[in-house]
């Protein structure tokens, strides 16, 4: 289990607050699939992913940004047991569609870079570890059953 401070629990639950799902979920995905374009083998059905550019246009990229953003949801509602609340979505990435789990990683340093970006100034030192613990114990979560 992780121990969490005070400052951390308040610092994910502030940033998720207001953090734009429908900009940074799209935003980071694309990121992932340009910066590691061999992760863009898991999803072969969504068409064009030639280019930059026809990444992040394209619609089935942009919807499943936000629907894994909208999935951090869930760990920021239930910071103390993250293992149990990915359970499921471990096992389907594992057991169905056989996802390499150090993608879950890429993705998250994506995702790292959207929000700091997007925040600037106020993406200091301490929120950038609350929020990297955070995701490292998502990431950790997602490839729980791997192991």
């Amino acid at each position: 289990m992780v121990e969490w401070t005070d400052f951390e629990r308040a610092t994910i639950q502030n940033l998720f607050s207001k953090m734009d799902y429908e900009l940074v979920g799209p935003a980071a995905l694309s990121r992932c699939l340009v910066v590691y374009p061999w992760t863009q083998r898991y999803f072969g059905n969504f068409g064009n992913l030639y280019n930059a550019e026809a990444i992040t246009s394209n619609e089935n990229v942009i919807n499943h940004g936000k629907v894994v953003l909208h999935g951090l949801d869930r760990a920021v509602k239930n910071m103390d047991n993250i293992k149990e609340t990915y359970a499921e979505l471990s096992l389907l990435h594992s057991e169905k569609l056989h996802v390499d789990p150090d993608n879950f990683r890429l993705l998250a340093d994506c995702l790292t870079i959207v929000v700091a970006s997007r925040m600037g100034s106020d993406f200091t030192g301490d929120v950038q570890a609350a929020f990297q613990k955070f995701l490292a114990v998502v990431v950790s979560s997602l490839g729980r059953q791997y192991h």
